[in-house]
């Protein structure tokens, strides 16, 4: 599939005979902002590329917003590298050696002695600010106090957004949109400012790992080349170390833009509005108008939830972020490439993706009937497999081992807890067979036979078999990441994933007319029992202080009956599990997906009051912000596994699981795929 499908293929494959007012549902969550809410910025894009704005529409508050959420540009294509130093190269890492059942197994995990490479691997390559674009009055930068009597709205039914302000008592109005296959917005601006006083501002930074994802103060280290005589269009060439893109700039006729400074680009003229694109490439042709009827197909087709009418006060709460969080997830996280936590909002750990993440980002799609969006970045583990099969054989082991900080070319980013994950091994065969069960395609087994064979076959032979069962290791960090790995083995919910994954697999062979894996039966059939003790499942087989000590950061063995079908799973001892968890978690210190796991894991044990009350627990963690973000931190102000797990739990909970208590809420959907066991 064509990358750049997007929406434009989806209602083709996903119609449905619509029987709820989807209009009305999506349309009574539009965001609405009668104030500057640093906290809320609003973004337009296409999963491939996505631009964040201020109340102005544009990029003409940085300094406001940027303790908050930075106002960035990004794409799935740009990244920078700042020049590696002093001459190391990345084969000269040292690795730690970790004996693995008497052999030695060396990761990427100390620093110690040898901190420049390794902060510079991590850092590097990280995704880039592409612009900053933003009015000027006066030739001067707006000031917070200049702007008045907001109001601006996400039009999210058209995929727009309109911002009506006055700016020093004039009246403007500016509408935003992003084109739904090309990296390329159009702006329209209607102000009587826009003759002589109003002008925009382009202006490009230096690459930057930071959150911003930007280097306003080293102008020398990069450069920006324009063409063009200025009267209707111009085509810039950014250069930054061994980093080359492009960008067009249209204008109405009438404007004129000139380059003013080492890396600023102005438009001025009676009729501001404009269409830019950006590109790896150069930009021959302007990119189209974009069309507000692809957000029409989008929420037209694919599932869709109606909570109106149900008594319970947090129905209407819960259905905007179901809502927001399907237009969130599309424009961020629907791209070529797994996505950061922060999407295409602002830099997270540099702006790379974790892949144990990827489950969470965009597990949903298929079971929203909108698999396409989630077939976009599968092709990406056909093209770094080569890389993990070669860890894998590096470290003694076969098949192919998935890393889990990356970057688009597959390589591991060292730290002293990814390096030692394993939990996103099995995501790709999950994430291939829920694609499979919504759109079976016997070209599709073909085509991904050896992703999920060299998936399965690093699983089986990083087990170890000791007095008749098979382990987990030591080493591992499990997905509860504050454990020890030298003293961490059989994790709960790894071990019950290692099951579906091997099981998954199998089908694979089976549907390609292969017979069964012996070795991954044997491993199977004879991994370790799940950990238990005091009539609960513990987090893993060496931690007797599941509930005391460790009660903090993800609560992993929930996912054992949730995101797993939990063929071995005691479901009164899951009961009690999910009982104390409630009871004991010190929640403040969870992550956002953490509150939908529990709701899951809830529903499927049939107690949905647990369900609910689980996705509305009280934690910092667990805020959701105007714009529909899932806010963690400071340095966090984004985070899309929670946006993504939201809807993964309310699939669930409004189809197989009957998660919605009966007398308080009122459940009508349309669509829903029910995929989890």
């Amino acid at each position: 599939m064509n990358r750049r499908t997007f929406l434009a293929m989806a209602p083709a494959s996903m119609a449905l005979a619509a029987t709820l007012d989807r209009r009305a549902i999506v349309s009574r969550h539009d965001v609405r902002l009668n104030a500057i809410d640093p906290d809320s910025p609003l973004s337009v894009g296409n999963g491939e590329f996505a631009f964040t704005v201020d109340v102005t529409g544009l990029q003409s508050l940085p300094g406001v917003y940027q303790k908050t959420v930075p106002l960035c540009m990004q794409s799935q294509w740009g990244w920078h590298s700042f020049p590696i130093p002093g001459g190391l190269s990345p084969a000269e890492l040292r690795l730690e050696m970790f004996d693995t059942y008497g052999r030695e197994v060396g990761y990427a995990t100390s620093g110690k002695g040898q901190e420049p490479l390794f902060n510079w691997l991590r850092e590097n390559p990280h995704r880039l600010n592409l612009a900053r674009i933003g009015f000027l009055l006066d030739g001067q930068p707006l000031a917070a106090g200049d702007i008045g009597e907001i109001e601006q709205t996400l039009k999210l039914w058209d995929g727009a957004i309109e911002s009506r302000f006055r700016l020093r008592g004039q009246p403007v109005r500016v509408y935003t949109q992003c084109h739904e296959t090309r990296d390329a917005i159009a702006v329209s601006v209607d102000s009587p400012l826009a003759p002589g006083r109003l002008a925009i501002a382009f202006d490009f930074p230096y690459g930057s790992p930071e959150i911003s994802a930007s280097d306003w103060n080293n102008a020398a280290k990069h450069a920006t080349e324009v063409s063009g005589d200025g009267r209707d269009w111009m085509n810039v060439r950014r250069r930054l170390d061994s980093t080359v893109y492009y960008a067009r700039i249209d204008w109405r006729a009438g404007a004129q833009a000139s380059k003013v400074g080492d890396h600023r680009l102005l438009l001025k003229g009676p009729d501001l509005g404009f269409r830019c694109e950006f590109s790896g490439k150069p930009v021959a042709n302007p990119a189209p108008s974009p069309s507000a009827k692809h957000w029409n197909a989008f929420w037209s087709n694919g599932a869709a939830i109606d909570l109106g009418g149900s008594t319970d006060n947090r129905a209407g709460e819960l259905e905007r972020r179901v809502v927001l969080s399907q237009y969130l997830t599309a424009i961020q996280c629907a791209g070529s490439l797994p996505p950061q936590e922060t999407g295409l909002t602002c830099n997270s750990w540099y702006g790379k993706f974790h892949l144990e993440m990827h489950w969470w980002h965009a597990a949903h799609f298929p079971m929203w009937n909108r698999t396409p969006l989630l077939e976009r970045s599968l092709p990406w583990y056909e093209t770094i497999l080569p890389m993990a099969m070669e860890k894998a054989r590096q470290q003694g082991y076969k098949g192919g081992r998935w890393p889990k900080m990356t970057s688009p070319d597959g390589r591991s980013s060292p730290s002293n807890v990814g390096e030692l994950l394993i939990w996103q091994q099995p995501h790709p065969i999950s994430l291939l067979e829920f694609c499979h069960r919504t759109q079976p395609s016997r070209a599709r087994l073909r085509r991904y036979a050896k992703v999920v064979s060299e998936s399965a076959e690093w699983m089986a032979d990083y087990a170890v078999e000791r007095g008749g069962r098979y382990a987990l290791g030591p080493p591992l960090i499990p997905a509860q990441e504050n454990h020890p790995p030298r003293e961490t083995w059989n994790p709960t919910f790894e071990l019950e994933y290692w099951r579906d994954g091997l099981e998954v697999a199998q089908q694979w062979r089976l549907r390609l007319g292969m017979k069964r894996d012996a070795k991954w039966d044997a491993v199977r059939r004879e991994l370790s029992a799940l950990p238990v003790r005091d009539g609960v499942y513990l987090a893993h087989e060496n931690c007797p202080q599941t509930f005391t000590e460790r009660n903090r950061d993800h609560p992993s063995m929930l996912a054992a009956y949730s995101v797993c079908r939990g063929e071995r799973v005691d479901r009164e001892t899951m009961r009690r599990t999910l009982h104390c968890v409630m009871r004991e978690w010190k929640w403040e210190d969870a992550w956002g997906w953490d509150f939908p796991m529990a709701a899951m894991t809830a529903a499927k044990l049939g107690e949905p009051e647990t369900a609910i009350d689980a996705l509305f627990l009280e934690s910092p963690k667990n805020t959701w912000r105007a714009n529909g973000h899932n806010y963690q931190r400071p340095n966090l102000p984004a985070y899309l596994p929670g946006n993504g797990a939201l809807l993964i739990a309310t699939a669930m909970m409004a189809t197989a699981w009957n998660g919605f208590p009966k007398k308080s809420w009122r459940v009508r959907q349309e669509g829903l795929r029910p995929l989890l066991g």
